[in-house]
């Protein structure tokens, strides 16, 4: 039996040797790996920049700009006013009109059977237009009325008439009325008689009409209160006047 040889290759120090395969050189800066390129595994990176939407207008710059236009003409037209007023004021030179009770004559002012109490009234009132270029018109659906501590004794009522420039009128005002359930009413009046001053307080409202030279303005209402001290409250009798203070003011 033939004995097997074994046959080793020999390494000849002569023959040239072939290179081995070695990895692609790399830079330093490269990202290169085993895995190949990074540049050919995943896209470049891009900054994205954030885009910015005009905004539409807002109501509220709308409602400003109303606002702020509604404010400069109400200031406008206050001003326009205040000249106005201003104006005529310097031009006409109002002044207050006067007024004054001169006078009470008591026909009636007695306790009835019923306990109610009756009261007639001639009232003298005196009044004054001191203005040169200003005339009033009094109006229809005026009302005066005597009082005592609250309570009304009677009322009447102004004549419709013209009052002209730097005028005084005197008028007669007849002024009735009735309470009812006066027996204290009269027992406080009998007391107070007997002191010989009797507080009474005259209210008047009227409809007036100012005339400034050819110009005739809108209605206003004269306001006039005031308050007398008599002697007497007793029928057909000679009534004297202690003290008379009469305030105006003017009603729009």
């Amino acid at each position: 039996m033939a004995d097997h040889q074994r046959i080793y290759p020999v390494h000849d120090a002569e023959a040239p040797q072939t290179p081995k395969p070695t990895a692609p050189l790399v830079t330093r800066d490269s990202t290169n790996s085993e895995n190949g390129d990074p540049s050919e595994q995943y896209p470049p990176f891009r900054r994205t920049m954030p885009v910015s939407y005009s905004k539409p207008p807002k109501k509220r710059s709308c409602f400003r700009k109303c606002l702020c236009w509604t404010l400069v003409v109400i200031i406008v037209q206050i001003l326009l006013i205040g000249a106005t007023v201003g104006i005529l004021f310097l031009a006409f030179q109002p002044k207050l009109p006067k007024y004054s009770v001169d006078s009470i004559r008591i026909s009636q002012f007695n306790l009835s059977n019923d306990n109610s109490l009756s009261a007639t009234f001639d009232v003298g009132i005196t009044m004054r237009n001191p203005n040169k270029k200003i005339g009033i018109y009094y109006e229809s659906g005026s009302n005066l009325s005597v009082y005592y501590t609250g309570t009304k004794l009677c009322e009447g009522s102004l004549p419709k008439f013209y009052q002209g420039h730097r005028n005084t009128t005197v008028l007669d005002v007849v002024m009735s009325g009735q309470t009812e359930n006066a027996t204290g009413l009269l027992t406080s009046l009998q007391q107070q008689q007997q002191t010989g001053s009797i507080p009474l307080n005259l209210r008047v409202k009227v409809p007036v009409r100012i005339k400034l030279g050819k110009l005739k303005l809108p209605k206003l209402k004269f306001l006039v209160k005031c308050k007398l001290v008599v002697d007497s409250l007793a029928a057909n009798n000679e009534i004297s006047i202690k003290s008379s203070s009469c305030k105006f003011r003017l009603k729009l």
